[in-house]
């Protein structure tokens, strides 16, 4: 029940920073704004660091990371092996030396999605908001 509690309250963090990301706010500057940049990075590490945190949670109730390979032995279940499959699914889509399971498959689904689309976003809004300062 607590578990299930923390997860619920980690995909409300996750879903907050998204929702801070796309707010709409201006910037002065062109092209390459160092204060959009830097709520790009901030809300990409935020959401890394949540997703890691909401595998580590769902290792409670069932087996949810496995080591690629033809072993497919149980991965460690310590929040720094969470933390870099998080990373590696946010920026790179996996190395496949770790597999999900269960309900992470999900989740990492949803996770590489928005390692791919929020940079995209990223330059759409800099491009954007330089567009209406030249108006």
């Amino acid at each position: 029940m607590f578990s299930t509690i923390l997860i619920g309250l980690t995909i409300v963090f996750i879903v907050v920073n998204l929702f801070y990301f796309f707010t709409n706010k201006t910037y002065k500057k062109s092209y390459a704004s160092s204060t959009l940049f830097y709520k790009l990075f901030f809300v990409m590490l935020s959401i890394t660091l949540g997703f890691a945190a909401l595998y580590y949670l769902l290792s409670f109730q069932e087996d949810i990371l496995r080591v690629g390979g033809p072993t497919g032995e149980e991965a460690n279940s310590d929040f720094l092996t969470y933390l870099y499959f998080s990373g590696v699914t946010t920026l790179a889509v996996g190395y496949g030396d770790l597999v999900p399971m269960g309900s992470a498959r999900f989740f990492s689904l949803i996770q590489a999605s928005l390692g791919f689309l929020l940079p995209s976003a990223y330059f759409m809004k800099a491009l954007g908001s330089s567009s209406e300062d030249n108006d």
